[in-house]
């Protein structure tokens, strides 16, 4: 029977999470499994890995045969390096110091590479929330500098219209008191007729 180590897909529609699992290579892909040896969760950024290195390792040696992606799972996390160093300490090329040496050099400095990645993105992101507030300060001084422009120039036009309806209100009592006077003369100069 052919062992394989491959994902098992579990999650909603369009939000996957993957089991990695050893599976016959003929049981279906969600179907039966022989047995679950990490989660794999691409949703997250950077993708989020929990695995059994050392089971997946021990699988290696028995002879399971990952498939593409797994394959590149257990790179990014060091099995295959880890299988790779066994491999020297098995045919006593290499201690088992030397090689647990080696992987724990290369898990930490991946582990830099991670979190130097993370540091990257997260503030990358800042840097995008920083030109977006500040483009939008400058939309609302903008904004702010039009709206007063247009109160200035509604409150110059009552201020015209009040003017203007001064000028009339004042217009208007001499025009009347000249009537007034008008009237007056032709009343008086009536009245001496009629007598």
């Amino acid at each position: 029977m052919a062992v394989k180590i491959r994902l098992q897909r579990h999650g909603k529609k369009a939000q996957p999470f993957y089991h990695i699992v050893i599976a016959d290579a003929r049981a279906a892909r969600d179907g039966k499994f022989i047995e679950k040896i990490g989660t794999y969760n691409p949703m997250t950024s950077p993708a989020t890995i929990n695995l059994d290195i050392d089971r997946a390792c021990q699988w290696l040696k028995n002879g399971a045969q990952p498939t593409d992606t797994a394959r590149a799972i257990l790179s990014y996390k060091g099995v295959l390096l880890k299988h790779h160093l066994q491999i020297g300490v098995d045919k006593k090329a290499i201690t088992q110091e030397v090689a647990d040496a080696k992987l724990n050099a290369w898990l930490t400095e991946k582990e830099n590479k991670i979190s130097a990645k993370k540091e990257e993105s997260r503030n990358s992101k800042k840097a995008e929330a920083k030109k977006a507030l500040a483009a939008e300060m400058e939309v609302n001084a903008k904004r702010i500098e039009e709206i007063t422009k247009k109160r200035e120039e509604i409150e110059a036009a009552k201020r015209a219209e009040l003017e203007a309806a001064k000028a009339q209100t004042e217009e208007t009592p001499a025009q009347a008191e000249a009537e007034v006077e008008s009237s007056e003369q032709t009343s008086e100069t009536e009245e001496p007729k009629a007598e």
